[in-house]
């Protein structure tokens, strides 16, 4: 079978490329085709890949700053030659899903959302309050132009698989379509608990600092309650919550896996007050042992058991934050119910349930489940 890969973009390895990068392994042979490559950004497993950018790689400024381009997407993943391939299997939260296949292939598409900037989050990025004249101007015609496409192009998938059952509601919403749901996966050989490790007074956030993340929320409520905390990430939000936090915040930017394995184990508790498609963070924390203070909608309500690995706060303000920090103060939490919480989403889950939608749209026989499954899981595979 001739498989194709096609992923919105390579520079950075976010939730995205990890999940990219165990799809890659299951077809090893396969190049994947994207919009625009910075080379050494993506590890070494996806760069051992063919990797087929588009037109938008050469234009001025076009891997740097890809964003600007974004009216130019459609036409740069519609440009992708995909002639020849049994399978192209798509991982898109923009604009991958719509790239064009021929008679004769099939097209899976693994959805972490569709496209967050002009339907869940429009507001957040280009909202009349982000935007000076005459982008504010130019943006709507865009947007909608942009929403058309993206509903149209839906229809060129043959079976949708989303990240969370989040994820698959949303797909039915904008695109009218049912979906599968696979989830990601957490590293549980990297993030690993230390239990004779005492923890420290201080809160976590690991995000990339853009407007829909919301972590101004944290920022602020551990201001307000005189709580340390280190911000892990970075993004075009990072000065202005530099100037709410006050000093009181530190902020480390990107850290490696060794220092943010170190901070996860010694944190209180890590904060989450964005709505997510799905989050792995979360996971990653409760695999280190360490319990999550998260805004309690989308992805997170699948994966933190409110008083059992964390704390969902309701609604998304500072107040209900500042509440949900002064009770996790008061409570403690078992380590190793957090690692088996983060166990359920294993690396061979994951593969199993790619393997398995894939075997289901090429006409084979489904795997089984894999071990660790769940019941609706294995009920599905029964029938």
């Amino acid at each position: 079978m001739k498989v194709a890969l096609v992923h919105d973009w390579l520079t950075g390895m976010r939730g995205g490329e990890k999940c990219l990068e165990q799809i890659g392994e299951l077809f090893p042979e396969a190049p994947i085709y994207t919009l625009v490559h910075r080379r050494g950004s993506v590890s070494p497993r996806i760069e051992a890949h063919e990797i087929r950018t588009s037109f938008l790689q050469r234009a001025p400024f076009g891997v740097r700053h890809y964003q600007r381009y974004l009216p130019l997407f459609p036409v740069a993943v519609e440009r992708f030659d995909l002639r020849g391939f049994d399978l192209v299997l798509s991982s898109s939260h923009a604009v991958a899903k719509g790239v064009v296949v021929h008679p004769g292939t099939r097209h899976l598409c693994y959805c972490h959302s569709p496209m967050r900037y002009v339907w869940l989050h429009y507001e957040q990025y280009f909202g009349a309050d982000r935007l000076r004249f005459p982008l504010s101007w130019f943006m709507p015609p865009v947007a909608t132009y942009l929403r058309n496409w993206d509903v149209c192009t839906a229809q060129r998938v043959d079976r949708f698989v989303a990240n969370s059952a989040n994820v698959a509601a949303r797909i039915q919403r904008y695109y009218g379509r049912e979906a599968g749901v696979v989830h990601p996966f957490v590293d549980l050989e990297t993030f690993t608990p230390e239990p004779d490790r005492p923890r420290e007074p201080f809160y976590l956030v690991i995000s990339a600092l853009v407007p829909y993340k919301r972590v101004e929320l944290a920022v602020e409520a551990a201001r307000r309650l005189g709580r340390r905390l280190v911000v892990v990430g970075e993004g075009v939000e990072r000065r202005r919550l530099a100037r709410i936090a006050g000093g009181r915040a530190q902020f480390e930017g990107w850290v490696g896996a060794e220092r943010l394995v170190d901070l996860l184990r010694r944190t209180r508790a890590l904060l989450f007050p964005g709505e997510e498609d799905f989050g792995i963070v979360p996971l990653e924390a409760m695999a280190c042992g360490t319990p999550v203070i998260a805004y309690g909608a989308g992805g997170a309500l699948e994966t933190v058991r409110d008083g059992k690995t964390g704390l969902l706060f309701v609604p998304q303000d500072v107040a209900a934050l500042v509440a949900a920090m002064q009770r996790i103060e008061a409570l403690a939490f078992d380590a190793q119910a957090l690692r088996r919480q983060a166990a359920r989403f294993s690396r061979a889950r994951f593969q199993q349930g790619i393997r398995r939608e894939v075997e289901g749209l090429m006409g084979g026989a489904p795997a089984p489940p894999s071990e660790g499954a769940s019941a609706l899981e294995e009920a599905q595979w029964a029938m």
